[in-house]
């Protein structure tokens, strides 16, 4: 057999392995879309059209703008089970003996179905990145209104200097906003404030913050009110025309969830979380930044960890290989919010609770590789 002969052979049989591992990809696809969406989506989708809240056509765009946040979890889903199945079978019809009997080493055999894997990879990464942000937006996720958003202003020696309280806003406008000014006078057991400012009315113009319709309530250094006096412009956050964008966007994007932003999105706002020392946050949306980045290489590990449970003598248990792939699907899912707790709450550095599960995943490639001797 010459060199172009065994290499048409290998190319073949590349075609035959990549057709069988795509084509049982996309049916689990479909099936883990289907099983996501129907139990909760579905039904309250169902719900509105009976009620007449919505018409058909807009059950049908709720449900199609569903499918971008659950292809991103199912991607790597898909090619685990489609791996598995591929290869059970192949095992089953004694076809990977065979193989493995002419030279073929297993690795060698599953190098297409890895391929595949950073494909799939890359295709995980745009639809987590482009794909959900846009479906969420539409969806109306990324609506701010009807909830607090708190920023206390610091002297350059960190201590407080005002506070600033929003009732509800919207993208260009806000309402019933609360400002307290901190007194200059510093006692050991509390803080005393020189003015609560108190207007229905505001909006950010290029360098500040204006406030209309401003009721100001004076205090005196013993926290005794004293005057009332009404201002038509109130100047909060002015001369720093940065500074007042900063926070503008902060409090837009407070109730935003991580879905709606793409990844220069999260970069950006986590930057601003950071300058604005809210901890928590910061270290929540570093997390999922390191995530959307790390998450899609599981397309590649799930085609590996796939590969290898699938492989197995003839006449082994089947249901041995599906059991684990089942374990490690609900074992990735479900562990996720707990590292994103962790890392929220500073246990774990963001970028250890993002990655610990890859590391988990290759440590698994080796003990599978040594326990079925691959």
């Amino acid at each position: 057999m010459n060199n172009r002969t065994k290499k048409l052979k290998l190319t073949l049989l590349d075609n035959f392995i990549l057709s069988q591992v795509f084509g049982a990809t996309i049916v689990c696809l479909i099936l883990f879309i289907i099983v996501w969406i129907a139990p909760e989506t579905l039904f309250k989708v169902i719900k509105k059209v009976l009620n007449d809240h919505i018409s058909y056509l807009t059950a049908l765009k709720l449900l199609i703008l569903e499918v971008p946040k659950v292809l991103a979890k199912a991607i790597p889903v898909g090619i685990l089970l489609g791996s598995i199945f591929t290869f059970d079978r192949l095992s089953k019809n004694s076809e990977l003996s065979i193989l493995r009997g002419i030279g073929l080493s297993f690795n060698r055999i599953m190098a297409p179905v890895i391929c595949f894997g950073v494909i799939l990879s890359v295709f995980c990464y745009i639809v987590n990145d482009k794909l959900v942000p846009i479906a969420s937006q539409k969806l109306g996720e990324s609506k701010g209104g009807g909830s607090h958003f708190v920023y206390i202003v610091e002297n350059p020696d960190k201590t407080p200097k005002r506070n600033i309280i929003v009732s509800n806003f919207s993208p260009t406008e806000i309402y019933d906003i609360t400002v307290m000014n901190f007194s200059n006078e510093k006692y050991s057991d509390a803080t005393t404030f020189k003015s609560i400012v108190f207007s229905p009315f505001g909006k950010k113009e290029k360098n500040c913050w204006m406030l209309y319709d401003a009721l100001i309530y004076e205090i005196n250094d013993d926290g005794i009110y004293e005057n009332i006096i009404h201002q038509e412009k109130y100047p909060i956050l002015d001369g720093d025309e940065k500074k007042a964008q900063e926070v503008w966007d902060l409090m837009l994007n407070t109730t935003r969830k991580e879905r709606v932003f793409t990844n220069h999105q999260i970069s950006r706002y986590s930057k601003l979380l950071k300058k604005a020392n809210f901890s928590d946050e910061y270290r929540y949306f570093k997390t999922k930044l390191y995530q959307r980045y790390l998450h899609p290489l599981t397309c590649i590990l799930f085609a590996i960890i796939g590969c290898m449970l699938g492989f197995s003598p003839p006449r082994s248990q089947r249901l041995v290989g599906f059991t684990v792939a089942v374990g490690i699907i609900f074992g990735y899912y479900i562990t996720l919010p707990f590292f994103d707790l962790l890392a929220q709450k500073g246990v774990l550095p963001s970028f250890v609770a993002a990655g610990l599960p890859i590391v988990l995943f290759i440590v698994s490639i080796f003990i599978i590789k040594k326990v079925k001797d691959l």
